[in-house]
């Protein structure tokens, strides 16, 4: 069995009448990436806060390290790091007196820090910044930095609050690099994001909440299965009628279908030939059409599936 590095039992938070945790059991163990998952109000933000003391909470309990966590609990604090979604830096210090600042509230010898500070850098790929200002940087560069304040102190768990936000294609596959570069440094992550291709790249184990409650707990082969799906087929076609589209909903397999922006989209709950089927009908029916391709569930389906596909605030 792998070592709790967090135990959450119980965990209860509520505003007013808003039951934003509602009775919380889970655990993170040493050296995984878990992924925190969940939409827009439902209970991830308030349970981070919770987990760092940053909210008192109404019941349960929460021990890191094995201990009870406490606002005062400051042996626990400072082997934790944490990089929250909306950067947070001097605008006047340097890119390197930043992490020196941050870095310096915890390592104190010059020399320890120094080399911190270097590896900090050339994890988040900054070696050529270590001077500029954070105005003079990109935002792929500025969430870089804000990370590299966050870890420099070679925390044991480090939090990320969805660190890929906004940044372009380059600066998110180096931020994710240098995740797993933490992990194999010895770190245990939790992780936030709403792109489920990054948790499906990186993460161990994914909890999902919704509305203050565990919906399901697991890898993301573990979740796949949860849902009824066993086939996705996409098709881009110029025209579809609603007729034929109706035609293909009651095709026996067929679940969900839809037809947008000249793509045709058909979730099949169960069967093996069911892109025959569909190129068949295609041709019966001389309906042309240009792309098609067949995919199984992706977490995306998963999290969709349990948590609704309304819009949320």
């Amino acid at each position: 069995m792998s070592t709790n590095v967090i135990e959450i039992k119980h965990l209860t938070k509520s505003y007013q009448k808003l039951k934003a945790v509602d009775d919380l059991s889970f655990n993170v163990y040493e050296g995984e990436i878990l992924g925190l998952l969940g939409p827009n109000g439902s209970g991830k933000s308030t349970t981070m806060n919770c987990i760092l003391s940053l909210l008192n909470f109404d019941a349960g309990s929460i021990k890191i390290f094995g201990k009870e966590m406490s606002a005062d609990a400051y042996d626990i604090k400072r082997q934790i790091g944490v990089v929250f979604q909306d950067v947070a830096v001097f605008d006047e210090l340097s890119v390197y007196d930043n992490i020196d600042y941050f870095c310096g509230l915890y390592i104190k010898d010059k020399r320890e820090r120094k080399q911190c500070i270097d590896d900090a850098i050339e994890l988040v790929g900054l070696q050529e910044y270590r001077k500029f200002l954070p105005k003079q940087l990109s935002g792929g560069l500025l969430r870089r930095l804000n990370i590299a304040c966050g870890i420099a102190h070679r925390p044991k768990l480090v939090f990320l609050d969805e660190p890929t936000v906004a940044v372009d294609p380059q600066s998110r596959n180096h931020i994710l690099v240098g995740i797993e570069t933490l992990r194999k440094r010895g770190a245990t992550i939790i992780y936030t994001t709403h792109y489920m291709e990054e948790v499906e790249i990186l993460c161990d184990r994914v909890i999902i909440l919704d509305k203050g409650k565990l919906l399901a707990e697991g890898t993301c082969d573990e979740l796949k299965t949860l849902v009824q799906i066993e086939e996705k087929v996409s098709v881009e076609i110029p025209k579809l009628d609603s007729s034929q589209l109706e035609e293909i909903a009651a095709f026996e397999n067929a679940g969900d279908v839809s037809y947008h922006h000249q793509e045709l989209t058909v979730v099949y709950r169960k069967g093996s030939q069911n892109l025959n089927e569909l190129i068949n009908y295609f041709n019966r029916k001389q309906i042309s059409y240009n792309r098609i391709y067949s995919q199984r569930p992706t977490l995306n389906d998963v999290f969709l599936e349990l948590t609704g596909k309304e819009l949320r605030d």
